[in-house]
């Protein structure tokens, strides 16, 4: 078995971003997971891409912001080379405002988004249109921001493999550690993006707990709402996708006891979004879907040398927005396994969240 120049272990978004970066830029590359592909949260179905407020500005919101502007390319880019439609669509989002003080607080977030999305993406607001998809608002008025972007996760993970795959990538399910011959003797670096068990395996390794899993859960509609824009009311994502179904996610559980089963938290899920979207009144429930996600110390992404491991390194802790920071953090991960390029900005590095 050839030699890799980059093993990739976890199956996750995060995993099979990296290594499509790195494969894309001609590495050797070979992923590894211990389980299926998309096994763990990255699995799910809502998919939705979406931005921080554009105030109070910090290195963790313009990564996304970068990260949310490279994903056109990005996916455009997978679906060339892998002949999947991985389901992405810069759709934009609808945010109903609830009473004068939001509509105040909105507006002046307007200027924020003038100054920090760099003309690249609006956020205004607007009267809500009568059709049949926005929920009602109080105030007749809602957010309207076109940097929201949706994804289908399944789609997208599949499209990634076969991308990988095409370039010359090997990607294996069911393996938990690499195989014999595919590390060099000192040249092969080894990316771990595995989730919560690469959480709790850290943490065991420098003595501290390092991050937690954030149970979500989340149901699945068949409805046609074709482009329409996402929407965000009272903490729920409802996102439209390109198959005709409509995602509504999700809750966010930190006591469990199974990350697996969906429970009376889901229906209460569904109810809300039924009573908030016209559309979703009628419509079949033909998913319900639980699962944990990865969620570091610092909130922020985990990105760096693994500590005393060489040639070892961390991708992890996507919590709630791997998929929109998938494009960047796979950029700078292959910038540092492959060039030695350290672009990761302050507060996304391993030693934040020890």
């Amino acid at each position: 078995m050839a030699t890799a120049d980059v093993v990739v272990m976890g199956g996750g978004i995060f995993g099979l971003s990296v290594a499509w970066a790195c494969v894309r830029r001609g590495a050797r590359v070979h992923l590894c997971e211990a389980a299926r592909i998309g096994a763990g949260s990255s699995g799910g179905i809502v998919g939705a891409l979406a931005p921080h407020v554009p105030e109070t500005w910090n290195p963790k919101k313009a990564f996304q912001l970068e990260s949310l502007l490279m994903a056109e390319g990005f996916w455009g880019e997978v679906a060339a080379v892998s002949g999947i439609d991985p389901g992405y669509l810069r759709s934009g989002r609808w945010q109903p405002l609830a009473d004068d003080a939001a509509v105040e607080m909105a507006r002046g977030r307007e200027a924020g988004a003038a100054e920090f999305w760099r003309g690249r993406a609006g956020w205004r607001v607007v009267k809500s249109p009568p059709d049949g998809w926005a929920p009602e608002s109080a105030t007749g008025l809602m957010v309207e921001d076109t940097l929201t972007a949706r994804l289908n996760p399944r789609a997208a993970a599949r499209a990634l493999v076969a991308a990988i795959r095409t370039k010359g990538g090997v990607v294996e399910e069911g393996r938990v550690e690499p195989p014999a011959g595919v590390l060099g003797p000192r040249r092969t670096a080894v990316v771990w993006a595995t989730g919560m068990a690469g959480l709790e395996v850290l943490s065991s390794e420098v003595g501290r707990k390092v991050g937690a899993g954030v149970k979500g859960q989340a149901a699945l509609f068949a409805c046609e709402a074709g482009a329409r824009p996402q929407i965000f009311a009272e903490g729920l994502h409802i996102v439209p996708h390109q198959d005709g179904t409509v995602a509504v996610g999700s809750t966010s559980e930190r006591d469990f006891a199974d990350g697996s089963a969906v429970d009376g938290q889901v229906e209460a899920l569904i109810e809300r979004a039924r009573a908030l979207c016209p559309m979703l009144r009628e419509a079949p429930v033909i998913e319900r879907w639980a699962g944990v996600r990865p969620r570091a110390k610092s909130r922020a992404p985990m990105l760096g040398p693994w500590p005393g491991r060489d040639r070892h390194y961390i991708a992890n802790g996507g919590f709630k927005i791997g998929f929109g920071m998938a494009p960047k953090v796979a950029d700078v991960m292959a910038d540092l396994v492959l060039e030695g390029r350290d672009g990761i900005p302050e507060g996304f590095r391993v030693e934040d969240s020890l």
